[in-house]
Order: C-alpha cells, then sequence, then structure tokens
C-alpha cells in the first residue's frame, strides 16, 4: 500500500511538484530567516565569544548586557582577586572613543584594554603581527572588518586602502600605532575594534573615576564556574556570570527591549502561512483527482485506517522532500554570503525546528483531504 501511495504521489507530475514547491517554500523561508535571526543575536555577544579565556565575567549588578557598561572603582579586582576558588582574575576596560585617521577623517570605534601583563582576553585569531607586540610603545590591534572598512582610506587612484600594520591614528589627542590586525566575530553595532593594554586604553579616554568594566575570571582545578559566581556575588556585591550566562543575559536583552523578535516572527509566519496555503491547495486537488483510486480501494475492502495511512505516507514523503530542498537552498544562500554583513547561522537546533514545522505543514494539509477520503462511498467508482 505504501508502494501504491508513492506511485499515486509521483504519477501526477504537475501536482506533485506544486505540492512539493510549497513545501520547498515554506522550509526555505523558515531556515533562512530563522538562521539570519539567530546570527544578528549571536553578534549581540560577539565579544564575548571572542574572549574564549575566562569562566567568569564580573560587572556591576545593574549592568544589562555586554555594550551597557557601568564601570567600577580598580579596588574591586583586588576583592574579586580575595575570593577563594579564584585562579585568577584580570581588568578589562571596554568603551566607546572616536579614532582621528591619517587623513584627518574620524570613525567612532570600541577600544578593549588587556591587561598589561597577562593580555588576558586578547583576539581570537591574529591575521598580521601577534598579542605580543601591544607591550611596545603606543601599540593598538584593529580587527581585519574595520581595517578594511570604516578605517579604510580612499588612495590616488579612488580605490580603497585598507589599515595595514605601521600606519598611525590618534585617539584622544594621543598616537596610536597599528601593530597587528585580528579575525575577529562581526558584532551587533558593527563598530571598529581596537585591542590596546589596559593602562594605554585609560589614556586613550577621558579620564573618569571609574575605569575596570568588567573583571574575568578563571576558576579554580576542580571549582564549579557556577557555584564561585554565586560565592563571588556573596563576598564582593558585584554580579558575575558564567559565559554562557551573560551571553544568555545579553540575548534577553535584546529580545525583550527590540523588535527584532517580533519582524523576524512575522517573516517566518508568513512563510508558514503562505507554505500551508499553497500546499494544503494543491494536496487537497490531489486527492479530488485521485478519489477514483481510493474508491476502488475502498470497494476491493481497504478499511479507512489503510486509506489514511497511504494519505499520511504521501504528506511524510513530500514533507522529506521539500524540506531537504529548502534546507539545501537556505545552506547554499548561506554560503554565498559568507563574509558579507550578512549574519548568517544556522545550528542544528534550528533544523530540528524547521523540520517539524515542515512536518506540521503537510501533516496540515492531508488532514484537509482526509475528509474527503473517509466520507467516500465505494459506489462512486461504478458512476459515470
Amino acid at each position: 500500500m505504501i508502494r501504491l501511495a508513492l506511485r499515486m504521489l509521483l504519477g501526477d507530475t504537475a501536482k506533485f511538484f506544486g505540492i512539493l514547491m510549497g513545501v520547498t517554500l515554506a522550509s526555505l523561508v523558515i531556515t533562512q530567516q530563522g538562521s539570519i535571526f539567530v546570527g544578528i543575536m549571536s553578534r549581540t555577544f560577539a565579544v564575548i565569544s571572542d574572549m574564549g579565556a575566562p569562566d567568569i565575567w564580573v560587572m556591576d549588578p545593574k549592568v544589562q548586557y555586554i555594550d551597557d557598561v557601568k564601570p567600577l572603582q580598580d579596588t574591586e579586582l583586588f576583592r574579586v582577586r580575595g575570593v577563594e576558588g579564584v585562579a585568577w582574575a584580570a581588568p578589562l576596560y571596554k568603551g566607546l572613543t572616536r579614532a582621528r585617521l591619517g587623513d584627518g577623517t574620524f570613525q567612532n570605534c570600541v577600544i578593549l584594554g588587556l591587561e598589561d601583563s597577562t593580555l588576558t582576553g586578547g583576539p581570537p585569531r591574529m591575521l598580521e603581527g601577534s598579542v605580543a607586540d601591544l607591550r611596545r610603545a603606543d601599540a593598538v590591534i584593529v580587527d581585519r572588518i574595520g581595517a578594511t572598512t570604516r578605517f579604510a582610506r580612499r588612495g590616488p587612484d579612488g580605490g580603497v586602502v585598507p589599515l595595514k600594520v605601521g600606519d598611525e591614528m590618534e585617539l584622544n589627542d594621543r598616537r596610536a600605532v597599528v601593530v597587528g590586525i585580528s579575525e575577529n566575530t562581526r558584532s551587533f553595532q558593527s563598530q571598529p575594534l581596537i585591542y590596546t593594554t589596559y593602562s594605554r586604553a585609560t589614556a586613550f579616554v577621558p579620564k573618569e573615576r571609574k575605569l575596570l568594566s568588567f573583571v574575568l575570571v578563571t576558576a579554580g582545578e576542580g571549582v564549579d564556574p557556577a557555584a564561585l559566581c554565586r560565592r563571588i556575588s556573596k563576598e564582593t556585591g558585584l554580579a558575575a556570570y558564567t559565559r554562557e550566562e551573560f551571553k544568555g543575559k545579553t540575548v534577553r536583552y535584546f529580545l525583550e527591549n527590540t523588535g527584532i523578535p517580533i519582524n523576524f516572527g512575522i517573516a517566518v509566519g508568513l512563510g508558514f502561512f503562505v507554505g500551508t496555503a499553497i500546499t494544503g491547495f494543491m494536496f487537497f486537488n490531489f486527492t479530488i483527482d485521485n478519489l477514483r483510486y481510493f474508491g476502488t480501494l475502498k470497494a476491493m475492502g481497504a478499511e479507512d485506517g489503510r486509506l489514511l495511512t497511504m494519505v499520511v505516507v504521501q504528506a511524510v514523503w513530500v514533507a522529506l522532500v521539500g524540506y531537504g530542498l529548502g534546507v539545501g537552498l537556505a545552506a547554499m544562500m548561506g554560503h554565498l554570503a559568507e563574509g558579507s554583513p550578512l549574519a548568517f547561522r544556522m545550528p542544528w537546533q534550528l533544523l530540528v525546528v524547521s523540520g517539524l514545522a515542515t512536518l506540521i505543514i503537510s501533516l496540515m494539509a492531508a488532514v484537509v483531504s482526509m475528509h474527503k477520503v473517509l466520507s467516500l462511498e465505494p459506489a462512486v467508482v461504478f458512476k459515470g
């Protein structure tokens, strides 16, 4: 019966491709828009992802997300270091500043100040130079995207000349020399990223009473990071989160305070609705055209359960093929957009959600057709 159901489905080529088009379209829109949404959300915590070393981030209790910096006094660093279970703790400065380039133009950028001795939290990958070069006088490291876009200048021939190692700029009227180019994850705000030492970063920005943005902590051997977070919060009064907790806190802020989820939710919902409408309409027409075959089977003694199984098999088959085509097209679009400003990330959880949505669409289309099959009289085969 399963083989017969598939032969019926594939026998009507026009309607089969119509049904398949609806399922593929739904799978494509849900997967592609979902991947872009996940990609955008992952960019909100790009700085956290690129600093893979620390287990724990310590900050002011009022901080809501990674860019919501509320400075601490430098003495808080020593308090955190005194908590039992802390292997080491390093200061991190994170802030916005304005760079004056060699051609006189200005560009806002993010500056990260790393601990002078260990340079903890440095770039994830260096394309030119090394992190140790930050110990040189007036040294800074610039991310590749910023160097080739916002920090680039126009050459004599009108072409774009990227910022390169050895170039100079001014940060708060102080000289800064580029000693390296790093490869970083694109951030949500897409501003150029500059690395330097903590002491130099505090000199590059306007003077304030508090300049310590975060304390990066690594737990001692055998110490549970989550338990250490609670201990740090209890003894210092500061907020302490594991790396994954801080990522989640940042994502929740953007989900709750921006229109991004609504915008993408509408796009995904529209894809689901359109896919259901097209698939349901085509599947219903397909069933109507094949009622004579279902009637023949019923006249030969086939039970309703067996006929419904055939309809479900047809729906599941279309769902599998359409899901594969939709995901494949979405993945191809993501591959073509690699290296572009488009945010695209396709985790396995999204594939599961997309697969379930595609299956639901196909089964809903099958349900519309089941009524006709169940109410079918075998005598209809012998009429006309």
